[in-house]
Formats: structure tokens, sequence, C-alpha cells
């Protein structure tokens, strides 16, 4: 009798145990959180970067709004509207011809575009009242994030060149527009080669 119970004991853990597994839920599926997508276009997974490399004297908030300037259907910037930054009318046209260019994933100043960053301070020193504005910019490849930081490493490193020359920091601001502004929309090398780059827009005096 002893045996049979025992017997009957090792059946029902054994139909117990079957049951178990059975029901057992399935796992849910992880889910990812939002914005850390690791997907990047063309090139490797970008480390962070630190942006705490500012030239003494920065305004922080100054960086944070993207100016909205007015202009025609065509992108040319409508006469007598220039747009303002932090209260200054915006020249877009004074410091055209000196936009720096930039190899691949760089943030380094070439030689070959020195000079162009030497005119902008020989400007500048010679007309104390007048601020610049640097604008970074990027090609589409790689993550906005990452374009939207390398392209302050851009404009922050025009700004030491610029102290280096004389200008007085607290006159320059930078402003990273990351892949957002091309100025050539193909999607080539050539394109992108003028995409890299850093724009210099002199800020009037405020009236």
């Amino acid at each position: 009798m002893k045996h049979l119970i025992f017997t009957n004991l090792i059946v029902l853990g054994l139909v117990l145990a079957l049951g178990g597994t059975g029901c057992k839920h399935p796992q849910k599926p992880v889910t990812p959180i939002q914005g850390q997508s690791t997907a990047i276009r063309g090139g490797p997974i970008a480390p962070p970067i630190d942006l705490g490399n500012r030239i003494p004297g920065d305004n922080p908030s100054s960086n944070s709004t993207i100016p909205q300037i007015p202009a025609n259907p065509d992108g040319s910037i409508k006469q007598g509207e220039l747009g303002e930054f932090e209260g200054r009318a915006m020249d877009r046209e004074a410091f055209k011809a000196y936009t720096i260019l930039f190899d691949f994933d760089k943030s380094a100043i070439k030689p070959g575009e020195m000079s162009k960053i030497e005119s902008v301070a020989d400007y500048l020193k010679k007309n104390p009242k007048d601020y610049v504005l640097i604008e970074g910019h990027c090609d589409e490849r790689g993550t906005e994030e990452y374009n939207r930081a390398l392209g302050e490493r851009r404009a922050l490193a025009a700004r030491e060149k610029l102290a280096a020359m004389g200008v007085g920091a607290e006159r320059v601001r930078t402003l990273s527009y990351g892949e957002d502004k091309p100025a050539d929309p193909g999607h080539d090398d050539a394109a992108w080669s003028k995409n890299r780059r850093c724009e210099f827009v002199r800020l009037l005096p405020k009236e």
C-alpha cells in the first residue's frame, strides 16, 4: 500500500512539473529607449563628446536658440530683413568669401584655411563694435546628435583661432546646425566636401 502511494506521488509530481513548464509566459521583448538609436549612416558608432571646452567668457545661452532669418521663397534673405541674433542684425555677406572647410569627421583647422580666419580677425579688430557668429556645419553622414556636436566643435575651433589672433572671446558666438543646412543638397563626395564647413556671420552693433 505504501509503495502504491509513493508511486502515485511521483506520477503527480511529474504531471505538475510538465504542466508548469507548458504554462510559462513567454519573455517580453525589451522596449528600446527613445532617442537611443545606434544606427549611423555611413560610419561607425560615435563615442560621446564632451562639449565643456569653451573659451572663458562664454555665454552658454547664446548657443541655445537658432535664429529665424526671414527669407524669400528661393532661400535668399529679404532686403532690409537680415534677421537678428542676440539683438544684433545679421550680415551674411560681409564674410561670405571666408567660409572655412574641414576634412571628414575632423574639427581641426586646415593650414590652407587659416588666411580666411586671419581676414575675419583683421576686420573685427578694426571694427570693435561688431561681433561675429560662427556657424558650424557637417555633411549628412553620422547621427544627428553626433553631427550637432561635431558642428559645435568646428565652430569652437574657429573661435579659438580668432581669440589667439587678438579678438575678444566675448565678441564671438558659436552655433551648430549639424547636417540641417547643407550648402549643397547632393549626396556625393563633391557635395559633402562643401557641407563640412564653418560660416562667419557679421553681427552689427546694437542700435
